[in-house]
């Protein structure tokens, strides 16, 4: 991982979001990157990442992925107002995970418009903190990057 985001750091490519984890073999990881450019910019990131020893397979799928991201969204809340933000929270899809007297901890999965509008939807409540991942993506029907 150290060596994909070095190569991005000497060439002055912008990655927006960089998301490492294990695959069905646990000898192999997958790296989710997003990056922000034109089709030139993903051509000469892809030659970069062919030229890496350690990478075994690339695969532009921005045209035919399934996209999520997941956060956590500590929200300031007192018992008047419990219910109905448990309540926003099952509209949205979110889902339960923490309450204290003062706070409820929602986790969230969707899409990067997704978590801005529900951001903007607690922030009357006063979020106290909230932490994302990145993108990750799969390709849509039987299509794969299996290695």
């Amino acid at each position: 991982m150290y060596k994909v985001a070095g190569m991005f750091g000497r060439r002055a490519f912008n990655i927006d979001s960089l998301v490492v984890g294990v695959t069905q073999d646990p000898t192999v990881s997958r790296m989710t990157i997003v990056i922000d450019g034109d089709d030139n910019n993903v051509e000469q990131v892809t030659k970069q990442l062919h030229k890496l020893i350690d990478v075994i397979k690339i695969g532009d799928i921005s045209k035919t992925a399934i996209s999520r991201q997941f956060a956590f969204v500590k929200i300031r809340s007192t018992a008047a107002m419990r219910n109905e933000i448990v309540l926003l929270a099952n509209i949205i899809d979110a889902k339960v995970i923490d309450i204290s007297p003062e706070t409820i901890t929602l986790e969230v999965t969707g899409d990067e418009e997704k978590l801005a509008n529900i951001k903007m939807l607690f922030e009357k409540y006063t979020i106290i903190e909230m932490v994302q991942t990145g993108t990750v993506s799969i390709e849509k029907g039987a299509n794969s990057i299996k290695v």
